[in-house]
Formats: structure tokens, C-alpha cells, sequence
């Protein structure tokens, strides 16, 4: 197994302090000695606790946004895309729970600089849904009467609350959970006709 570098030992450190702890409370002297670096070894991977907040926060946001354009290339249809793009939205949590959880507690304290490039990514990814959700409702597919605002925020609103409650060695996995949103969104979204396309049946939970 590869050593990991001395920025990888500095962000997982702090990243387990903040999400305890707090930003303002987690000093560099702290992750210094927690992570065995040195604060020579800190300035040199970062210009600031704020650029290491904003790292953290940066690498899911990054993450599930690579993902949803993944799956928009990948897939042809909107039924297809949205159901790739929900589940690994919640795949996520697997490997950034504790990142989604800082940047909820913390995102507040960002730097305006790093803010307005944290809020530009999740704009794009925003605006990958709202176009989904349109391209479903242009294609037949999904509902007209519900508004592409709405139900794209509500996919957020739903999917994001996971990091509160989700346990890596829970009665369930977060690929059983990610099925079973994927199977919600769908089935709150698709129109009766799309529901009963025999393509789409691999989409959806089966009875046990």
C-alpha cells in the first residue's frame, strides 16, 4: 500500500478534527500534531486553514459533479441519466460523509474567494438536474405538472439529509440505499406510460 503524502495526512487530520471539533476551534498547531507533519510540511501544501476548509470541501463537490456528467454522456435517455445521477449522488456518502458534514457545519466560514468557487460548482451541478429533469418532461417521460425547480430540489433535499444518518456499518449498504432513492425519485417522477416501459424495468426494487 503507497504511504500516503504529507497533504493527504494533513487533510484527513483535519478533516476529523473539524467534523468534531469545529473550524475555528481546530488551530494548525492541532493538525500539525495530530497528522505527525510539521507546520513547514503545511505551508507547503497549504496557504491557509481556509484553503485546507475549502480543499475539503471542493473534493465531493467535484466528485458527484464528474459523476453526473458521467452519466449524462454515458446514457441516452433522461429516465437513464437521472437514475445514474441519483444514484451516485448517494454512492457519495460512502466516501465523503465526513466531508458533507463539514461543509454543512462549516461552509459558513469559508473565504469569499473559495465560496464563490465552491458555489459555482454546486450552481453547475444544480443546473446538470434542472436540465434532466426538463429534457424527461420534453421527452414524455417524466411529469409535466410538476415543476423542474421543485422536483429537482427535492432529489437535493432528500438525497443530502443522508449524511445525518447514514453508518457505513449500518443494516443497510449504500449501494442497497442508493437503489432504493433511485427507485423513490423514479417512481415520483415518471409518467404512468414511462413506469411501464419493459426497459426501464431493471430501474426499479423488486419484490423479495
Amino acid at each position: 500500500m503507497a504511504r500516503k503524502t504529507t497533504k493527504d495526512r494533513i487533510a484527513e487530520t483535519a478533516l476529523q478534527l473539524f467534523e468534531v471539533n469545529g473550524f475555528h476551534a481546530v488551530t494548525v498547531d492541532k493538525i500539525v500534531q495530530e497528522s505527525g507533519t510539521s507546520k513547514g510540511g503545511f505551508y507547503h501544501n497549504f496557504k491557509s486553514k481556509d484553503e485546507l476548509l475549502y480543499t475539503i470541501h471542493d473534493s465531493f463537490i467535484t466528485y458527484v459533479l464528474d459523476k453526473a456528467q458521467e452519466a449524462y454522456e454515458k446514457w441516452q435517455t433522461p429516465t437513464e441519466r437521472l437514475y445514474e445521477t441519483v444514484k451516485s449522488f448517494v454512492m457519495m456518502f460512502e466516501m465523503y460523509r465526513s466531508h458533507v458534514t463539514v461543509f454543512y457545519q462549516e461552509s459558513l466560514y469559508l473565504a469569499p474567494e473559495y465560496f464563490q468557487q465552491i458555489k459555482h460548482k454546486r450552481d453547475r451541478y444544480k443546473e446538470m438536474m434542472f436540465r434532466i429533469v426538463q429534457e424527461g418532461i420534453d421527452a414524455g417521460e417524466f411529469r409535466p405538472e410538476v415543476p423542474v425547480p421543485i422536483m429537482s430540489m427535492a432529489i437535493f433535499g432528500m438525497i443530502n439529509w443522508t449524511y445525518k444518518w447514514y453508518k457505513a456499518n449500518g443494516l443497510y449498504s449504500v449501494d442497497e440505499i442508493a437503489n432504493i432513492y433511485a427507485d423513490l425519485v423514479l417512481h415520483s417522477i415518471l409518467t404512468k406510460d414511462a413506469l411501464e416501459k419493459v426497459e426501464y424495468s431493471h430501474l426499479f426494487l423488486k419484490n423479495k
